[in-house]
């Protein structure tokens, strides 16, 4: 059976008014988080990540790793089906422990094993969108999580996404 694609941002799908960004810190900051299910592995197609910035300034420090501990106390986050609108749901069920985002209120954890998948500096008057090439885009391992993490000189905004396949 073909792998099915889904996408999930820093915030609630958004309804009758835009998404809404969420804040940097100057301290390491996970704005968002996929669960993977013990059933199977997801396979990251793409991810993005823009700030608000209004003038130049010390670039965030931006990553996108496979962590072994969750990041915890988040808003839980329902991925939205990409491809086939006859998708079923993802199986990266969301969870204040799970599939989440940053609500203001996030605790790391103590990780201590790390896949880096991306490594990025990006001015907060910038974006970037990594889209892995084709047959070698980075495997999330199953009871892994995929984080979009960040660390800003200044607080700015910011919106994140990833898009994978499970």
């Amino acid at each position: 059976m073909p792998r099915k694609i889904y996408f999930a941002a820093n915030g609630a799908s958004p309804t009758t008014a835009a998404q809404v960004v969420m804040a940097t810190t100057t301290s390491i900051n996970t704005l968002m988080q996929v669960a993977t299910p013990s059933t199977c592995s997801i396979v990251v197609l793409e991810w993005g990540i823009s700030f608000d910035g209004s003038a130049a300034a010390t670039p965030i420090k931006c990553e996108l790793l496979q962590t072994d501990v969750a990041a915890t106390a988040g808003t839980s986050l329902t991925p939205t089906i990409w491809g086939d609108p006859n998708a079923p749901a993802s199986l990266c069920v969301g969870g204040t422990g799970a599939t989440m985002f940053n609500d203001g209120a996030i605790t790391e954890g103590t990780i201590t094993a790390v896949r880096m998948f991306d490594v990025q500096l990006i001015a907060p008057t910038n974006q970037y969108v990594k889209q892995f090439p084709l047959g070698r885009e980075p495997e999330v391992a199953v009871s892994k999580f995929l984080r979009v993490r960040v660390t800003a000189g200044t607080s700015v905004n910011a919106y994140c996404y990833i898009i994978w396949e499970e």
